[in-house]
Protein backbone atom coordinates (compact mmCIF):
# COMPACT_ATOMS: atom_id res chain seq x y z
CA UNK A 1 0.00 0.00 0.00
CA UNK A 2 0.95 3.61 -0.48
CA UNK A 3 1.56 5.84 1.34
CA UNK A 4 1.52 8.66 -1.17
CA UNK A 5 -0.33 12.09 -0.01
CA UNK A 6 -2.43 13.99 -2.94
CA UNK A 7 -1.90 17.63 -2.90
CA UNK A 8 -5.21 19.23 -2.12
CA UNK A 9 -4.93 22.23 -4.04
CA UNK A 10 -4.25 20.29 -7.35
CA UNK A 11 -5.41 17.91 -9.62
CA UNK A 12 -2.53 17.29 -11.71
CA UNK A 13 -5.01 15.58 -14.32
CA UNK A 14 -5.76 19.60 -15.32
CA UNK A 15 -3.38 22.17 -15.53
CA UNK A 16 -2.36 22.95 -12.37
CA UNK A 17 -2.21 26.90 -12.87
CA UNK A 18 -2.73 29.30 -15.66
CA UNK A 19 -2.08 30.45 -19.15
CA UNK A 20 1.40 32.86 -19.42
CA UNK A 21 0.47 36.40 -18.13
CA UNK A 22 0.79 37.96 -21.37
CA UNK A 23 -2.02 35.81 -22.42
CA UNK A 24 -5.08 37.07 -20.52
CA UNK A 25 -5.82 38.13 -17.70
CA UNK A 26 -6.16 35.90 -14.50
CA UNK A 27 -9.60 34.51 -13.62
CA UNK A 28 -10.64 35.10 -9.78
CA UNK A 29 -9.87 30.99 -9.30
CA UNK A 30 -6.36 31.01 -11.58
CA UNK A 31 -5.31 34.09 -9.16
CA UNK A 32 -6.04 32.92 -6.16
CA UNK A 33 -4.41 29.10 -6.57
CA UNK A 34 -1.51 31.07 -8.60
CA UNK A 35 -0.71 33.39 -5.56
CA UNK A 36 -0.90 30.01 -3.20
CA UNK A 37 1.83 28.94 -5.08
CA UNK A 38 3.71 32.37 -5.00
CA UNK A 39 2.79 32.78 -1.09
CA UNK A 40 4.51 29.55 -0.16
CA UNK A 41 7.66 29.88 -1.97
CA UNK A 42 8.17 33.99 -0.61
CA UNK A 43 9.56 32.86 2.60
CA UNK A 44 13.25 31.99 2.12
CA UNK A 45 13.41 29.03 4.17
CA UNK A 46 10.22 27.71 2.11
CA UNK A 47 12.28 28.45 -1.05
CA UNK A 48 15.49 27.13 -0.37
CA UNK A 49 13.42 23.42 0.84
CA UNK A 50 11.50 23.95 -2.51
CA UNK A 51 15.04 24.08 -4.00
CA UNK A 52 16.82 21.65 -2.70
CA UNK A 53 13.76 18.98 -3.47
CA UNK A 54 13.26 20.11 -6.68
CA UNK A 55 17.55 20.05 -7.46
CA UNK A 56 18.04 16.48 -5.68
CA UNK A 57 19.32 13.72 -7.63
CA UNK A 58 16.08 11.61 -8.86
CA UNK A 59 13.95 14.45 -8.14
CA UNK A 60 12.69 13.34 -4.88
CA UNK A 61 14.13 13.64 -1.35
CA UNK A 62 14.08 12.53 2.00
CA UNK A 63 13.42 15.19 4.78
CA UNK A 64 16.86 13.74 6.70
CA UNK A 65 18.60 15.13 3.43
CA UNK A 66 17.43 18.88 3.14
CA UNK A 67 16.65 19.62 6.57
CA UNK A 68 19.91 21.63 7.09
CA UNK A 69 18.59 24.98 6.53
CA UNK A 70 19.21 26.98 9.56
CA UNK A 71 15.91 26.33 11.74
CA UNK A 72 14.62 22.99 13.93
CA UNK A 73 13.41 19.93 12.72
CA UNK A 74 9.74 20.84 13.71
CA UNK A 75 10.28 24.22 11.90
CA UNK A 76 11.36 22.76 8.71
CA UNK A 77 8.68 20.24 8.96
CA UNK A 78 5.93 23.35 8.99
CA UNK A 79 7.26 24.78 6.41
CA UNK A 80 7.37 21.68 4.32
CA UNK A 81 3.20 20.90 5.18
CA UNK A 82 3.06 24.55 3.93
CA UNK A 83 4.56 23.61 0.37
CA UNK A 84 2.51 20.67 0.05
CA UNK A 85 -0.54 22.36 1.06
CA UNK A 86 0.37 25.02 -1.62
CA UNK A 87 0.22 22.12 -3.88
CA UNK A 88 3.81 22.18 -4.73
CA UNK A 89 5.72 19.77 -3.11
CA UNK A 90 3.88 15.87 -2.77
CA UNK A 91 5.30 13.29 -0.02
CA UNK A 92 5.55 9.54 0.54
CA UNK A 93 6.73 7.30 4.09
CA UNK A 94 9.07 5.13 3.59
CA UNK A 95 10.08 3.52 7.19
CA UNK A 96 10.39 6.45 9.18
CA UNK A 97 11.85 8.76 6.98
CA UNK A 98 9.23 10.98 4.58
CA UNK A 99 10.52 11.54 0.66
CA UNK A 100 9.47 14.54 -1.13
CA UNK A 101 9.52 15.72 -4.79
CA UNK A 102 7.88 18.88 -6.86
CA UNK A 103 5.32 18.29 -8.73
CA UNK A 104 6.60 18.63 -12.21
CA UNK A 105 3.56 20.12 -13.71
CA UNK A 106 3.60 22.72 -10.94
CA UNK A 107 7.22 23.88 -12.37
CA UNK A 108 5.97 23.59 -15.99
CA UNK A 109 3.08 25.82 -14.89
CA UNK A 110 4.60 28.47 -13.11
CA UNK A 111 7.53 28.64 -15.48
CA UNK A 112 4.94 29.03 -18.19
CA UNK A 113 3.03 31.74 -16.41
CA UNK A 114 5.73 33.87 -15.93
CA UNK A 115 7.07 33.29 -19.67
CA UNK A 116 6.44 35.93 -21.97
CA UNK A 117 5.34 34.68 -25.54
CA UNK A 118 7.50 34.93 -28.26
CA UNK A 119 6.71 37.74 -30.73
CA UNK A 120 6.27 37.74 -34.03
Amino acid sequence: MSNVTASPVLDLEVSPCCPPLTERPLGAEEAERTARMFKALGDPVRLRLFSAVASHEGGEACVCDISDVGVSQPTVSHHLKKLKEAGLLSSERRGTWVYYRVEPAVLAALGALLTQAATA
